[in-house]
């Protein structure tokens, strides 16, 4: 394929008129297909469904040390559920509180108690004059929806293919007592898909922040969701290694079940050491008597330990790793070699990242709405919903039928190129 950056504007407006004539033709169809956001298939969830069978009526609803689940009781998780949730993070199960179905609940009612209470004794962000937030970028847009509802300032931090910068981490926490937090998705990053390195976590680990009330916010969704089963990525325990670099309280790790189960009835956790579990407690025991244990149980029950549940992520993957390999497949086909964008092949996760040209996301975004295809927002992995290239454009290709992406792709793809023409066409004026 002859580049794009390479054709005078003569053979750019020929390549222009050819893809005006494809898109006219698929904004004619009247479709209507989705990519906007990482949620599981049909097929997916009937994955799941036998978990459903594993109650009844005459179920022996008692946990392995006699507590009955129906009842209130056990506060911070079924033991059995901690030993569960523990072996799918590459934990202790006593550094585990397990919730309802929800992890970004759970962030969110870590952000709202520093803001209103503090953090171990230090001053509550609400009576602070300012409160900062470090947000690698690209990134989790419900993350930052989060600290932008509490009126906290995001500083973007540019990712690496280890992980965010980690010399720029580093500096800005040593340097700002402000400085309070940074949101992290350690492996299979939303939504590049990287994963960060051994040397990454353990700088993590070895942060000297500014603040005493400094936690790095370790979200670790995609623990078990590889899409190979011979090509897997592992990270270290970052809950381990804060304890070896001495500082055991530096993190909270959330995770759930919510792609491995069902996305409204997973189970939720977060992980940390003894002095933060016992503060989170406190609260919890204000805010709740108990989480649903039942579900707990019901998780337990249905994957057993963590073999079950791996062996149930070969079952996800599979269902999941043909649309992946469909949507590269054609990118490589129809877009490698015009120099009009960049994306990555993740090994795991729910998410594939286009890179356009500078200023193009935007307009590829609205065009493939018009054509029928919802993407995600440009500038959605970007605090405030502001891409400063105006180039990322997060695409999920998890949710439609092979039939239903395979089209979607097409039609993102004719978009990408026309505008991209247009943008190039522009700066030859």
């Amino acid at each position: 394929m002859q580049s794009y950056q390479q054709m005078s504007a003569e053979e750019l407006l020929e390549v222009k008129e050819g893809l005006e004539k494809e898109y006219a033709k698929f904004k004619g169809m009247g479709l209507s297909l989705n990519m906007a956001r990482g949620k599981p298939s049909t097929e997916q969830l009937d994955i799941s469904m036998p978990m459903l069978e594993i109650f009844h009526s005459g179920s022996d609803l008692m946990t392995e040390a006699g507590e009955d689940c129906r009842n209130y009781g056990l506060l911070d998780g079924l033991p059995e559920a901690k030993k569960l949730i523990a072996d799918m993070i590459d934990t202790k199960p006593e550094n585990v509180i397990v919730y309802g179905n929800s992890s970004l609940s759970i962030m969110y009612d870590t952000i709202s108690r520093s803001y209103t209470h503090g953090v171990m004794g230090n001053t509550p962000w609400c009576k602070l004059d300012k409160v900062k937030f470090l947000c690698p970028v690209p990134g989790y847009d419900r993350h930052f929806s989060i600290t932008e509802f509490f009126g906290i300032e995001m500083i973007n931090v540019p990712m690496t293919e280890d992980g965010p910068d980690m010399d720029l981490v580093e500096k800005l926490v040593s340097e700002d007592e402000s400085i309070k937090g940074i949101w992290c998705v350690p492996k299979y990053s939303n939504p590049q898909g990287i994963v960060y390195s051994d040397e990454t976590v353990r700088r993590f680990a070895n942060l000297k922040p500014a603040a005493k009330d400094f936690r790095i916010y370790w979200d670790n969704a995609y623990a078990v969701h590889h899409l190979y089963e011979d090509d897997q990525a592992e990270i270290l325990d970052i809950i381990s290694e804060c304890e070896k670099a001495g500082n055991p309280d530096l993190v909270y790790e959330f995770c759930s079940t919510s792609k491995i189960s069902f996305s409204g009835a997973g189970v939720g956790a977060l992980a940390s050491s003894k002095a933060n579990l016992e503060e989170i407690k406190k609260q919890l025991s204000v805010q709740t008597i108990g989480h649903d244990k039942i579900n707990q149980l019901r998780h337990v029950h249905y994957f057993k330990d963590i073999n079950g549940i791996r062996a149930h992520m070969e079952k996800q993957s599979a269902a999941i790793r043909p649309k992946f390999e469909l949507v590269l497949k054609m990118f490589d086909e129809e877009l490698k070699g015009l120099d009009i964008g960049n994306w990555l092949s993740p090994k795991g996760g729910y998410f594939i990242t286009f890179e356009a040209l500078e200023g193009c996301a935007k307009n590829i975004v609205s065009k493939a709405k018009e054509a029928g295809v919802t993407l995600t927002s440009a500038g959605a992995p970007y605090p405030y919903g502001k891409d400063p290239m105006d180039s990322v454009i997060r695409i999920a290709p998890t949710f439609p039928t092979l039939e239903e992406l395979e089209k979607a792709t097409e039609i993102f793809i004719i978009c990408v190129k026309l505008a991209s023409v247009e943008k190039l066409l522009a700066d030859k004026k």
